[in-house]
């Protein structure tokens, strides 16, 4: 063989060589690192339902994001034995090659949710709704649960005290949780919230961590004055230490049904309902919506007073005015009800 052919043949087995060796590469980028790129250069994120094939995903991924190599996603689609995705929450980077994509979908690594719910659900169909509609549950699973006595019971509640097990703030959960999971993660929060150290508080207040949320319950209802939470907690404390009615209007609109009313009148507080303290002693079974843990916190630490009336600030600042005797706190009443009437609220 002549100098000059073997240098041709050395010439072409070299250059082969570079072009496999530049694919190789080049798929290994893709199936590592690059092969989806964002349009933008941002994050997308996806709710994938279940159901969802690999067609629809992909026509989803492709709105955001270009395809570097359609065939190279084919072959490894088939490598790693993808079919279709596992139902959840997904938030993807601006680039991403197929393997790690595909591994995640394939084993559902999905990215926490932020369930949130505030202090204004006050019924379990409130809740229900608020939780179904930022998780894959139907609210029926959930208020099904929360309507149970059965159920309720393995976490030393009742339906009427259900609520006590969602304090209200913002969660990392996943969003494919099932309704059995969501519970046990709220019973988990819940319990460790209800530490030694609060339930010893509460047990010196003669109470139950579930009367103490009920009876904060009352009082965030109250007002949005939080100032003024301890004080209105120490009076409702003292009421029911000497056994007098807790008449708290917050618990006749409760037993009403109807969240609106801005005044409550005696037809209200004639309404034969458990969650009526102007007709029943005590507290109500339940609390009558989800209560912050701040208000729980302000119940367990009431100050010591004599109060046992307030009455709503006639300057309508939504302060209220603290007396220990009838007299004066009738005084304040009055001039109340003449603002009320002047302003002509009904």
């Amino acid at each position: 063989m002549s100098k000059r052919n073997l240098l041709i043949i050395t010439l072409t087995a070299g250059l082969l060589l570079l072009t496999c060796t530049a694919w190789l590469l080049w798929q290994h980028r893709l199936y590592r690192t690059d092969n989806f790129r964002a349009r933008d250069g941002e994050e997308h994120a996806y709710y994938i339902y279940p159901g969802t094939d690999a067609d629809s995903l992909l026509s989803l991924l492709l709105a955001d994001y270009d395809l570097r190599s359609p065939r190279s996603w084919q072959r490894h689609c088939r490598h790693l034995g993808y079919t279709a995705p596992a139902p959840g929450f997904y938030r993807f980077p601006p680039q991403m090659g197929s393997q790690p994509l595909l591994r995640r979908l394939i084993h559902g690594e999905q990215t926490p949710v932020r369930l949130t719910f505030r202090n204004t659900v006050r019924t379990h169909a409130q809740l229900a709704g608020r939780l179904s509609r930022q998780l894959l549950l139907d609210s029926l699973d959930i208020q099904v649960r929360l309507d149970s006595a059965d159920y309720m019971q393995q976490f030393g509640l009742t339906p009427q005290t259900a609520v006590c097990l969602f304090l209200p703030d913002t969660y990392e959960v996943w969003w494919t949780m099932t309704a059995d999971e969501l519970f046990a993660r709220m019973n988990r929060e819940y319990r460790r919230f209800w530490n030694d150290r609060r339930r010893a508080e509460a047990d010196a207040l003669g109470l139950t961590p579930a009367q103490v949320t009920t009876l904060a319950s009352i009082v965030e209802s109250e007002t949005n004055k939080q100032a003024e939470f301890p004080l209105i907690a120490s009076l409702y404390l003292n009421r029911l230490r000497i056994g007098m009615l807790l008449q708290a209007c917050p618990t006749a609109i409760y037993a009403n049904g109807d969240f609106t009313l801005r005044r409550v009148l005696k037809r209200h507080t004639a309404i034969d309902s458990p969650y009526n303290t102007y007709r029943y002693p005590g507290l109500p079974p339940g609390p009558i919506r989800c209560t912050r843990a701040l208000t729980i916190d302000s119940v367990l630490h009431a100050p010591a007073t004599d109060y046992l009336y307030m009455c709503a600030n006639p300057d309508f600042s939504g302060t209220h005015v603290f007396s220990s005797t009838y007299a004066r706190h009738a005084a304040t009443a009055r001039r109340y009800q003449q603002e009320l009437n002047r302003r002509k609220i009904r």
